[in-house]
C-alpha cells in the first residue's frame, strides 16, 4: 500500500508548538496549496491541517511564520470520532515525515544568518529557432577525483562474495 503526500504552499498562520504530557514536542500548522485554474476562473485554494513531531515540530516552530512557503512531506491520516451526543466527525490531515523550505531567504521574509534550501520549479523557456544548424564541436569533458590513495583496489573474480 501507498500512503504518501507532498505538498507545496504557504503557511496560513504561525505554527503551534506544544509538548505532550512525556515531553515531545508536536507541531500544527494549516497549509494553503493552490489549485490548478483556468483564466475564465477565480483562483481556489485548499486549506489543509499538517502535524508533525520531535526534532521536525521545534524546527518548523523556529524557522516557519505566517505567509512562509513550506515543502511537506508526509502521509495522510484519519481523524474520525463520534462526539457526545453522538455525531460523527470527519477530518484528514497529514502527518509530515519531512519539511522543507519552499522560497529562497528573499522570497519571503529574511531570519537569520544562514542560506536557506530552495525548491524552484525550472522555468520553462521556448526553444529558440535558428535559421541554420551551426556546426559544433562535442564538449572535452574532463573529471577531476582528487586524492584516491586512501583507497585499495579490488580485484573480482566475477562471483558474489554471499
Amino acid at each position: 500500500m501507498l500512503n504518501k503526500v507532498i505538498l507545496m504552499g504557504r503557511l496560513t498562520a504561525d505554527p503551534e508548538l506544544r509538548q505532550t504530557t512525556s515531553g515531545i514536542s508536536t507541531c500544527r500548522f494549516t497549509v494553503a496549496v493552490d489549485r490548478p485554474f483556468r483564466k475564465d476562473q477565480e483562483r481556489q485554494a485548499d486549506f489543509i491541517r499538517v502535524n508533525t513531531w520531535r526534532q521536525t515540530a521545534e524546527f518548523v516552530s523556529r524557522y516557519f511564520s505566517k505567509g512562509k512557503m513550506i515543502i511537506v512531506e508526509g502521509s495522510l491520516r484519519n481523524n474520525d470520532y463520534t462526539d457526545a451526543n453522538g455525531v460523527k466527525h470527519y477530518s484528514m490531515e497529514v502527518q509530515a515525515d519531512n519539511v522543507s523550505f519552499g522560497e529562497s531567504k528573499g522570497g519571503g521574509q529574511q531570519q537569520g544568518n544562514f542560506a536557506e534550501p530552495v525548491y524552484q520549479q525550472p522555468a520553462y523557456s521556448k526553444p529558440q529557432q535558428q535559421a541554420a544548424p551551426a556546426q559544433t564541436q562535442p564538449a572535452q569533458e574532463s573529471i577531476q577525483l582528487g586524492d584516491l590513495s586512501d583507497f585499495e583496489e579490488i580485484l573480482s573474480d566475477g562471483e558474489v562474495p554471499f
